[in-house]
């Protein structure tokens, strides 16, 4: 859950980041808008989704950038444990142009999955990826970054009840936590059908992974993206993923 926050020529409220059809408020919740979940709302596969969900959905991001991309007909369903961040989220549902198909559970997805009959073609997540030794001064930063609320295993156990056959489920993380996802998800019956290595420069190693699983098997598309030139500036890979969000494009 990257704090890297955009940079474009936008202006920017004080309480949130203004996208080229929508606003995200997020002065309400621990982890601020930023590069992690940017990436995997511009990347995460579309093409013939019904239903969507987001797990641990913050501030709603994600979930905003995927009802943009998809037709009227998707529904985008957003689960958020902490009280403020699940408030938040659905205010900036509600104040966008796709209120009629969004909502909010602010619940725990552990107890809310068992409660689920819905099955998603489409289930997201920008995961936490910290040790419980890496705190900081906040607790809602804590929880939202910390594996100690959710861990990768049972984020993969609730994927998996709530996934169709022939469903994605796609999280960023960054590249070490990723590699280890990668092992555990194989381990749990998951294959890996997407892959994109993401570098924040051009002949650089990459540091995070984007990474799309599936309960079905099949090819595996591998691909690479650089944030930045060499020069600091946004390379074209990049600025092609997010011109529809930016206001720089």
């Amino acid at each position: 859950m990257s704090q890297d926050q955009p940079q474009s020529r936008a202006i920017l409220r004080k309480d949130g980041f203004t996208f080229k059809q929508f606003f995200v408020a997020h002065d309400r919740c621990a982890m601020k808008v930023g590069t992690d979940g940017v990436l995997l709302g511009a990347w995460a596969p579309v093409a013939g989704v019904r239903s969507v969900l987001d797990i641990g959905c913050g501030s709603g991001l994600i979930a905003l950038m995927l009802a943009q991309r998809t037709p009227e007909a998707v529904t985008i369903d957003a689960v958020e444990l902490e009280a403020n961040a699940a408030s938040q989220a659905q205010d900036n549902f509600t104040a966008s142009p796709w209120a009629n198909r969004m909502q909010v559970f602010p619940q725990d997805i552990v107890s809310w999955s068992e409660q689920c009959e819905k099955r998603y073609s489409l289930i997201v997540s920008n995961p936490p990826f910290f040790t419980p030794a890496t705190a900081s001064s906040s607790v809602e930063r804590d929880a939202a970054r910390s594996t100690t609320t959710l861990d990768h295993p049972t984020l993969l156990r609730c994927a998996a009840q709530l996934i169709e056959e022939e469903g994605l489920f796609c999280v960023v993380l960054p590249e070490d936590s990723g590699e280890a996802l990668i092992t555990l998800a194989q381990e749990e019956g998951w294959h890996l059908r997407y892959r994109l290595d993401v570098s924040p420069y051009v002949q650089r190693p990459p540091n995070r992974l984007v990474l799309g699983f599936s309960p079905t098997a099949g090819e595996t598309l591998l691909e690479r993206l650089a944030i930045r030139d060499e020069d600091k500036s946004y390379a074209a890979d990049w600025l092609s993923l997010v011109q529809d969000f930016y206001l720089f494009r």
